[in-house]
C-alpha cells in the first residue's frame, strides 16, 4: 500500500496485513463533519492530503480549534481511549483523501496488538500536548505569535506551502477578531512571508514565519517528531 499518512507507514508488516482489507478510501470536502460532539465513534479517519479541525463548540455558537490533524496522525482516539465518545466535533478543514476504518476494529487492534497499541498510544501523546500547548498559547501569546503558530502547524500537516483558508475562518479558529488576523497577515505579506489571495495563503519564506511564532510551535513540532516515525518521500 503506498500511503503518506505516517502512522499507516509505520505499522509492523502483519499488522498492516490485517489492515489492509478493512481501510477504505473516502473523499471528502472542506466543510464535511466527521464527528459531532458526543456521539459514538463508527469510524476512525487518516488524512493523506487532507486536514481535520477538532474543535469546541459553545452554547452560544462560538467555536474554537482545538487541534489539527494532518497526514501525521488518525482521528478517533476515543476508540480506544474511554467509553468511544468524542468530546469535540471533527471537521474537514482542508478537503482531500482519507482511508477510514471501523472504530471496533481499531479498538480490537489496540488490545490484541502490542505494536498498535504502543503506536497509538506515542500518537496520543503527542495529540494532547498539542491541545495544552495550543491552549497555553492562546491564553499568553500575541494574536501575531498564534497566527504564526497556526499557519505553521497548517503547512506542516498538509506537507505542502499552500493553503485554501480565509482569514475569517483562522479567526474563528483561533477564537479572536477577524481584525487582529488581518493586521498579522497584512504584516507578513509585508514582510514577503506570504502571499494572499481571497481564500488562499502561501508560504513564501518558512524560515522568516517562524521567526514570528512562539515556543508553542516548537514544542508541538518536537514531540511529534520524537514520538512518531520520520516521514518519507
Amino acid at each position: 500500500m503506498t500511503c503518506k499518512n505516517r502512522i499507516l507507514v509505520a505499522l509492523a508488516d502483519d499488522d498492516l496485513k490485517r489492515w489492509e482489507p478493512h481501510l477504505e478510501w473516502v473523499d471528502l470536502p472542506v466543510g464535511q463533519v466527521l464527528q459531532e460532539t458526543g456521539t459514538s465513534l463508527r469510524y476512525a479517519f487518516f488524512p493523506l492530503n487532507s486536514t481535520i479541525s477538532l474543535r469546541h463548540l459553545m452554547k452560544d455558537g462560538k467555536l474554537a480549534e482545538v487541534a489539527v490533524i494532518g497526514n501525521e496522525g488518525l482521528y478517533g482516539i476515543s476508540a480506544f481511549m474511554g467509553a468511544g465518545i468524542t468530546t469535540n466535533q471533527a471537521v474537514v478543514r482542508s478537503a482531500g483523501g482519507f482511508f477510514r476504518l471501523k472504530a471496533a476494529f481499531l479498538k480490537a487492534e489496540f488490545e490484541q496488538s502490542k505494536s498498535v497499541r504502543e503506536l497509538m498510544l506515542r500518537f496520543t501523546q503527542a495529540l494532547l500536548t498539542q491541545m495544552s500547548q495550543n491552549s497555553v498559547c492562546n491564553r499568553h501569546h500575541s494574536i501575531k505569535q498564534q497566527v504564526a503558530r497556526f499557519l505553521l502547524m497548517s503547512f506542516d500537516r498538509f506537507d505542502g506551502a499552500h493553503l485554501s483558508m480565509t482569514q475569517e475562518e483562522i479567526a474563528n479558529m483561533l477564537g479572536v477578531r477577524r481584525e487582529s488576523v488581518t493586521d498579522s497577515v497584512f504584516q507578513f505579506r509585508h514582510d514577503g512571508l506570504l502571499n494572499t489571495s481571497r481564500g488562499h495563503i502561501t508560504s513564501l519564506d518558512r524560515v522568516g514565519l517562524e521567526k514570528h511564532t512562539c515556543e508553542c510551535y516548537f514544542v508541538i513540532k518536537e514531540i511529534y517528531d520524537r514520538l512518531l516515525p520520520p516521514r518519507k518521500g
